[in-house]
């Protein structure tokens, strides 16, 4: 099962758009069914009360995806708080062996490459297993999103078949 995951606090934001592109054409390369999506803007306050259980199952979506597409916009230098809210519930190595894919959205190409590796590093901690390099994009390449996640499902398809996949 493929799940995305945003951690973009503002719902229906364009990085959201960006990670369910890049979700759709990682399914349809790997033949696999239309991923679930989690928006932690969807979860809002319910991510501060303890055991909500549309919290909780979104944690085990997270837990049995076989590949997760986790993507976030750059807030003060790294991944957003809501994020990093929701990744705090999961217990060490929540995560283990789940294939991560990151999709970071910056202003400027440097916020976007080093929020990637913070993010890569955060999924890492956690048990995942990033398969590729992820996808960062500024701003102004946004209005194309689903040509951004095409060319990127391309450049990693190679490395990224059916025949490996998670």
């Amino acid at each position: 099962m493929i799940v995305v995951l945003s951690g973009n606090p503002r719902p229906h934001s364009r990085t959201l758009h960006l990670a369910e592109e890049v979700g759709a054409a990682l399914a349809e390369r790997l033949s696999q069914p239309v991923p679930h999506t989690i928006d932690v803007a969807a979860l809002g306050t319910r991510l501060l009360q303890p055991g909500d259980g549309v919290v909780l199952d979104a944690i085990g979506r997270l837990r049995r995806a076989s590949l997760l597409v986790v993507a976030t916009p750059t807030y003060k230098g790294t991944y957003t708080g809501v994020l990093k809210v929701l990744l705090d519930q999961l217990p060490a190595d929540g995560l283990r062996d789940v294939a991560a894919v990151t999709v970071v959205t910056a202003g400027v190409r440097p916020q976007a490459d080093a929020t990637e590796r913070y993010l890569q590093e955060l999924l890492t901690e956690l048990g995942a297993v990033p398969v590729l390099p992820g996808l960062a994009v500024v701003e102004s390449e946004l209005a194309n999103a689903g040509t951004a996640a095409a060319e990127y499902v391309a450049r990693i398809g190679d490395s990224f078949t059916a025949a490996d996949a998670p």
